[in-house]
């Protein structure tokens, strides 16, 4: 007998449930690669995505990126943004 599938809050997201992300630049425009915790980053919404650069720019900054841009799914919805002060 199998189980049916975990109803949505008490389950992860599957990624196409978490479309949001940031590609993350160096200075020469390519992509960074920086600790998962930071780098491997969806969200469900724009909002969350948002918000949680918010929080965590400055540390995103020492680990050399130098600027941003917000995917959903594959599309570059804005930037690049630039993370310099």
């Amino acid at each position: 007998m199998s189980l049916p599938d975990l109803p949505p809050t008490f389950r992860q997201p599957a990624p196409a449930e978490r479309p949001w992300c940031w590609r993350l630049l160096d200075a020469a425009g390519s992509e960074v690669a920086v600790a998962e915790e930071y780098g491997d980053q969806r969200f469900v919404s724009q909002g969350d995505a948002e918000s949680w650069l918010g929080e965590i720019w400055h540390e995103l900054a020492d680990l050399g990126v130098t600027a941003v841009i917000l995917v959903e799914h594959d599309r570059d919805v804005y930037g690049p943004m630039s993370l310099e002060a």
